[in-house]
């Protein structure tokens, strides 16, 4: 059973259940596997717990908002 797995911010319903459809879709698609033989998880993560330059992005996010 083939896994795919997205990391990330929290994301409505609808966007989980587009990401699943086209994620499974496209593997199905390329590796000739059949639909119904995958799983996908989508781990949400609040931004405290992510960083990106050694920087935690919800400290990015309070910088970019205070610039606009």
């Amino acid at each position: 059973m083939p896994v795919i797995t997205l990391d990330g911010p929290f994301l409505s319903a609808e966007k989980k259940e587009k990401l699943i459809k086209a994620f499974t879709e496209i593997a199905s698609e390329i590796t000739n596997i059949p639909k119904d033989a995958f799983v996908v998880f989508i781990k949400e993560n609040p931004y405290e717990n992510m960083g990106q330059g050694g920087i935690l992005i919800s400290e990015k996010l309070k910088l970019q908002n205070l610039k606009h």
